[in-house]
């Protein structure tokens, strides 16, 4: 037992003792600290060497306060990758204002008083893509705009007109009056790497020239239309987690190589960090036909496609279950030329997967017009390899593709479009319209002639749908035809 407690004893005062000397060795420490003391163990509150810095400069091989590097090199870490896109591209980043006059009906006493006018104004963002002051910006951005006034870095308020824009790409080209601007051209969307940073420069909230950055989260991202929100058009839109809001429309988005790689068009409400733009490949395309057409032109390949589904995989037999197949391949069409039949299934288009009628139709507006895009299609139990290239519809396409789809054939007169034949059995037979039945619209576009009619036909072909307005009588109906 004496042994124990002595052993006990022992081991307390070495505690003790150790105890003591962590307590010195800290207080040792803080003071070397206090006195400035560097890691060598000079001790720089005394005397300083003969090759000491001046009073007030940092000794040598050190950094000024901050950890920047001294001089001319602080300012170059500062000057990011994204500062230089910024610095590049922002002189052609511009705002937009259009303001529209809206006329109200008073709801209780409208039949009384003539209705109110009340101006309504959008802020977007645009881009200018000449010199000679072509402005590239969103289409809902300006639509229905009475006037439209361009702001630009430097203050300068332009007023633009609308030289051409298109509801379903969603993009519109304006014209300022002046020269030698700063501009930038729609660079590459087809090399894009996933998880590259990106950076949306706009107009959010009104707060002119805003820079976000973030990465290219996602590409080949589907969205609704605008006017028909259960509708698909195109299935190549970006997607980023750069900060865009309202406001952002029609603002370029950069990679880190300065190159414009989209066109920032839409957000999903409620959430964060999810933002899309139309890619540089299609904005450009659409471009060309707004300064030449004022519209996005239809395309005509002949095919007529739908969505595979399960129905028509098991009633056809075949053995894939995603593309898009070929209904109908008309006569005389560029699908027939190059050999398309009915019942293939496309399963990729320019290298990428088909897994829907729309991606067809985005790869052919995509490209430039003429382009033979390379089609891999499923005939039977084999692969075949096709290509395909797009034309410009001929004169009458559209007007001939409604008889033969729906049955039924129109004629101008002095009140408007009015249907002249319906052949029976036909679509529009079934759906009960008839001969003196007035069409008003297609797809949205209110009709004044049978051009207008004939490419909203050809619209529909690509959308898979032909929506008209009907009127007999006093009254007005909505038919949806699938085409």
């Amino acid at each position: 037992m004496r042994y124990d407690t002595s052993f006990t004893q022992v081991a307390s005062r070495a505690a003790q003792a150790v105890l003591l000397l962590l307590a010195l060795s800290a207080v040792a420490l803080f003071a070397t600290a206090r006195c400035g003391a560097d890691p060598s163990g000079a001790a720089l509150s005394g005397a300083a060497p003969s090759s000491a810095a001046p009073p007030g400069a940092a000794p040598a091989g050190t950094a000024p306060a901050g950890g920047a590097p001294a001089g001319g090199d602080a300012e170059s870490v500062r000057r990011t990758p994204v500062v230089r896109v910024v610095e590049q591209v922002s002189p052609a980043v511009v705002n937009i204002s259009a303001e529209a006059l809206v006329r109200e009906r008073d709801p209780f006493f409208g039949g009384f008083f003539p209705p109110r006018e009340r101006h309504y104004q959008s802020l977007g963002s645009g881009l200018i893509i000449g010199a000679n002051g072509i402005v590239l910006t969103n289409a809902h951005v300006i639509e229905g705009a009475s006037r439209i006034v361009v702001t630009t870095l430097d203050g300068k308020e332009l007023e633009a007109q609308v030289l051409g824009s298109d509801r379903d790409a969603d993009l519109a080209v304006l014209k300022v009056d002046a020269k030698d601007l700063p501009h930038v051209e729609l660079g590459d969307s087809s090399d894009l790497m996933i998880g590259e940073t990106v950076v949306a420069i706009g107009n959010p909230f009104g707060l002119g020239h805003t820079v976000t950055a973030g990465t290219l989260s996602a590409r080949g991202r589907a969205l609704a239309s605008r006017e028909t929100p259960l509708e698909t058009r195109f299935t190549d839109f970006l997607q980023t987690d750069a900060s865009i809001n309202p406001g952002n429309s029609g603002g370029p988005l950069v990679n880190l190589a300065g190159s414009v790689i989209g066109i920032n068009t839409a957000i999903i409400s409620g959430a964060n960090g999810i933002g899309f733009a139309i890619p540089a490949d299609r904005a450009r395309r659409v471009v060309d036909d707004l300064l030449r057409f004022g519209e996005l032109q239809p395309l005509w390949t002949g095919l007529r496609l739908v969505t595979l589904d399960p129905t028509l995989v098991r009633e056809n037999d075949l053995p894939v279950d995603q593309g898009a197949y070929v209904y109908r391949v008309y006569p005389g069409s560029p699908a027939e030329s190059e050999g398309f039949a009915a019942g293939d299934v496309v399963v990729s288009i320019a290298g990428q997967a088909v897994s829907a009628r729309e991606d067809v139709t985005t790869a052919l507006y995509s490209a430039d017009l003429g382009r033979r895009l390379k089609v891999e299609v499923q005939r039977g139990d084999e692969r075949k390899q096709l290509e395909l290239s797009a034309e410009r519809p001929p004169e009458g396409l559209g007007r001939d593709l409604l008889q033969q789809a729906l049955g039924m054939r129109l004629e101008a007169t002095a009140g408007g479009l009015v249907i002249a034949q319906v052949v029976p059995g036909g679509a529009a037979a079934e759906r009960g319209l008839a001969r003196g039945d007035r069409v008003l619209a297609a797809n949205g576009r209110s009709l004044d002639d049978l051009d207008t009619l004939g490419r909203e036909v050809l619209r529909g072909f690509d959308r898979g749908g032909l929506l008209l307005v009907v009127q007999r009588g006093r009254y007005r109906y909505n038919l949806s035809f699938p085409l």
